[in-house]
């Protein structure tokens, strides 16, 4: 019984919709984002962060400080212990699932807890940010360049294909 519950609440806990997460879904959908986002990832950025980020810039929610640590000290944690060694494990996996047919359905499933991974991570930044006012401020890139870590240069193409994505999300609502 105790399982079934277990199982019940994480089913639901993952297939509840929060409005991050959709937004991220929808995000990420736009030309040139998914790109971008491998791009920051490989670079090192958290890019659950930097899609918080947007989205609270969408939202016109100031960016400070404060507000950047906060998102960092939730992230940071969550990302480094349960979504990297999830995808690092996906990643080492890539090669040898294509020449061991028994290897790829697992790479799967751990790709599935990758991704649901970062859906949980989405939901604790929502919980966290949800609150924050809105319409203080008119600029997402503060967030972005606050929140999208790693080497700026190299990231320099991706973070302008995000703020063009911005745009066309902040016209298209």
């Amino acid at each position: 019984m105790a399982a079934e519950s277990t199982s019940f609440v994480l089913n639901r806990w993952i297939t509840m919709p929060s409005a991050l997460w959709s937004f991220t879904l929808d995000f990420y959908a736009r030309p040139g984002v998914e790109q971008a986002c491998l791009t920051l990832q490989a670079n090192g950025a958290n890019v659950c962060m930097v899609l918080c980020g947007v989205w609270l810039g969408t939202r016109d929610v100031a960016c400070d400080a404060q507000r950047v640590v906060q998102i960092k000290q939730l992230a940071t944690p969550w990302h480094d212990d349960v979504v990297r060694p999830l995808r690092d494990l996906r990643n080492q996996w890539r090669n040898a699932a294509l020449e061991d047919a028994l290897l790829t359905p697992l790479r799967m499933k751990v790709k599935a807890l990758e991704l649901e991974a970062e859906q949980g991570l989405m939901m604790k930044l929502e919980a966290l940010t949800g609150d924050w006012p809105a319409g203080e401020a008119r600029n997402a890139d503060e967030w972005l360049l606050e929140l999208a870590e790693g080497d700026a240069e190299k990231n320099r193409d991706a973070l302008h294909v995000l703020r063009i994505a911005v745009g066309l999300a902040v016209d298209q609502t």
